[in-house]
Formats: C-alpha cells, structure tokens, sequence
C-alpha cells in the first residue's frame, strides 16, 4: 500500500521545478553575456547571474532529494511520517532561503566564497531546515521494524551530506585553509555522499521497475559504496593541487582521482545489469528511460569527463578553464538532475493517479534533453581546448582569448535551447499529472 504523508514528496518536486525553470534562465543570461549581448548587466552582472545560477542547482536538487526521501521512506519503512505537518514547514523555509539568497545576491547584501555564497545567516537557516528533515526521516526510519540497505545507504548519504556542510560555515584568515576545508562540502558532496543518495535513490527505482530481487540489488550497493568511498574522499586531493598544501596531495589527488569513474562504471553497469536480468513488465518506461539514463550518462559526464582532466599533468593546464564547465554541466545533469526527473517520472502516477506512462511527449522530453545537454558539453569542451592553448600555450591575453571563443557560445545556445525545450515538455508532463489524491495512493502498487 501507499502511505498519505508521501503527498509531502510533490510539494518538493514542484519546487525543484520552478527553481530549476528559473536555474535556466540564468544560464541563458549568462550564455548571452558571452556573446556580447548583454543588456542586462547593469541588473544583473555576469557575476551575479553565476552565483544564483550555481546556487539554483543546489537547492533545486537538494528539494528533489529530499521529495524523493519522503517518497521513498515511508514505502521502505511500510509506515507513514512521523509528522507530515512539520515536513511542509520544512519545505516552506527550504523555499524562504532559496528565495532569500538570490534577493541578496541581486542587491549586493551578500557574497560568499566560490559555490558556497549563500551568507551566514541564511547557513544557519540552512542548517535548522536539514536538521528538521534529518529528524522527519531518521525518527520515522527508527520508529519502523523494517530496515532496508535502500533507505539506509539513502539516508546516510543524507546525513553526511548534513554534517559535511558544516566545515564550510567554519571562518579563517588563511586562504588556503579556507579552499582546503571550502573543497570539503563542494568536492565530498557532488563526488562523494551525494553519490551515496543516486545509489539509494537508483536501488528503490530498481528494485520497483525491472522486478529483480531486492538482495541481488542491495548487494551491488555495497559495492558501489566501497568505490564511492575509496576514490571520492582522497579524491579531493585534485582539488589540493595549486592552493598551497603539501606536494604529496598531487600524488594522492592524482591517482585516487584516477579511481573515481570505477564507482559511476559499477553504478551504469549495476543499473544495466538489472535491467537485463528483470521481467521488462513495469508500464512505467518514462521512469524507466531516465533511470537508466541517469547510470550511464553519470558515468560518461562524471566519470570519464572528469577524468580527462583531473590527473595534475593535464590539470596544469585545463585548471579554471571551461573543460571544467564541460565536465560539470554533463555530471551534474546525468548523476543528479537525471535521477530527480527518474523518481519524479516514477512517483507521480502512483501519487496522482493518472497513469500517463508511455506517452510521446515524455519520450521527447528525455532525448531533447539529453541530445541539447550532450551539444552543449561538446561546445564547453571545444571552446575550452581552444582557451587551453590560446591562454596558457600561446599566452594570450585572457579577455582576448574570450572574445575568440565566442562562436562556441552562439552553438552553445541553440544546444541550450533544444535543452530546454525538452525540459520544458518535462515540465509540461508534471503539471498534466496534477496534484496527488489520498484516492490514488489507497490503491496497490502497480
């Protein structure tokens, strides 16, 4: 049986839509500053349209994680939340500090550091607002009789998620212990714990759509855990390169960097694995679709990208450089925006109802999408080999070597555009289904 207080999950994803709709529209303001056209920079400059469209990122899949958590626990657990009335206050504050954030960095109230310019009143808010869901999810989790590898390996990624935000509130005067514990939330968040949550999240999806068993699934876990946990923590050392630690980071940052991809191999070989081995009866192929999308393009955006440019004998060069946007833009999309859009596909049927599975419009949405953002990274990439040996071969002047790369930015947001009008279709799909309905999640499971 379903559980009422899952309705909570559909109020999250509908954040994580609107803030990615708007997450969007500053990469275009961005896309087009590039370019020359840039008529709105005395509202927005260019730095502030990069500050709220990073920080969009973070809070719209941070409300999908946590939509998907509320979906996914009380079904794991077989009972319902422990307080559903105190998860929408939790949501409602989630939705304040996003909004918050990006009034200040419009008027200039604030600036933080570099992906973490959210100010320190707002990561106390920040804090309150995940204790308050830790709190929801671990006393409903503790409250059950039934345990599972999914919902715990789920909510551990949640919690170290949590406890790893707190040494970027930390102060210091040195700049180079501030980069070394800032890397602490950025790097072990996106190639550490988050991982964690793409892995409880892939294994309830699995589990749900190809019908294998629950021990064959939860075993690969394991697996990918030890990966994740080997490479991801000593590979932030790729970080460590150049902001003035000891030498024996390039080392250590070198090779476990190098080992990183086996964690995104074993996840795309899990979810493939499965797939094959399952009854292939599920309706749900939209879910499906993105599900396994999310395995395999995590693996080739954040494996295989990242690799091709962490080990420090290329890092000298491509450091800073748009190879970084190249990589970033595919691995956040494919490990972690991807697995959103996958639970999302798969819950609003059984929340709402209406079982709009296979239908031409969702299909356009996954491949629109993905072809636009694989365009994209190919730009990102070209234009930054191009920057690579313009400034740091031939020694041009960094201005001079932007206006060079230009053209790539005009490829760049056709791509975007495609991009977007698949997500757009997306979103079209989510509104279709409506609000969910306590009738709907009375019923059996599909």
């Amino acid at each position: 049986m379903k559980y009422k207080s899952q309705k909570v999950a559909y109020w999250f994803f509908a954040l994580s839509m609107l803030l990615l709709v708007l997450q969007i529209i500053y990469g275009f303001i961005m896309g087009f500053a590039r370019i020359g056209l840039d008529g709105l920079h005395e509202f927005i400059p260019f730095n502030t349209a990069r500050a709220v469209h990073t920080n969009l990122l973070v809070v719209w899949l941070l409300s999908g994680f946590m939509g998907a958590a509320y979906y996914i626990i009380p079904e794991e657990a077989q009972r319902e939340l422990v307080n559903v009335k105190w998860a929408y206050v939790q949501l409602i504050s989630l939705a304040l500090v996003g909004v918050a954030a990006v009034i200040g960095f419009h008027f200039n109230i604030w600036e933080g550091r570099k992906f973490l310019e959210i100010p320190r009143p707002l990561d106390y808010l920040v804090v309150a607002n995940v204790l308050l869901f830790l709190g929801l999810i671990l006393t409903t989790l503790f409250k059950s009789k039934r345990r599972t590898t999914t919902s715990l390996v789920l909510s551990m990624g949640l919690l170290f998620a949590a406890l790893l935000y707190l040494p970027g509130m930390i102060p210091f005067d040195s700049q180079v212990l501030d980069s070394f514990f800032r890397w602490w939330v950025v790097h072990l968040w996106v190639e550490g714990v988050w991982l964690l949550i793409m892995g409880g999240i892939l294994s309830f999806l699995l589990i749900k759509i190809t019908g294998v068993d629950r021990e064959v699934i939860e075993k690969w876990l394991y697996v990918i855990i030890g990966l994740t946990f080997l490479s991801g923590i000593l590979g932030t050392g790729h970080h460590y390169y150049y902001i003035g630690v000891n030498k024996i980071w390039i080392i250590v940052g070198g090779i476990f960097s190098a080992l990183e991809p086996l964690a995104l191999l074993a996840m795309a070989l899990f979810a493939v694995n499965m797939y094959r081995k399952g009854e292939k009866k599920h309706p749900n192929k939209i879910a499906l679709l993105w599900t396994l999308g999310s395995a395999i393009v995590a693996f080739i955006g954040a494996g295989l990208l990242g690799f091709a440019h962490t080990l420090p004998q290329v890092n000298l060069y491509t450091h800073g450089t748009l190879i970084t946007g190249m990589h970033a833009h595919l691995a956040f999309w494919g490990a972690y925006a991807m697995i959103v859009f996958a639970i999302i596909s798969y819950a609003l049927p059984n929340l709402t109802g209406r079982k709009f599975y296979d239908s031409s419009r969702g299909r356009m949405a996954f491949w629109l999408s993905n072809i636009g953002m694989f365009g994209m990274t190919i730009a990102f990439g070209v234009a930054g080999v191009a920057q690579v040996y313009l400034e740091r071969k031939f020694s041009m002047d960094f201005m001079e070597v932007q206006k060079e790369v230009s053209i790539h930015f005009v490829v760049l947001i056709i791509l975007a555009t495609l991009f977007t009008f698949g997500v757009s279709l997306y979103i079209v799909e989510f509104i279709k289904h409506g609000r969910p309905t306590d009738e709907a999640l009375e019923t059996l499971d599909s």
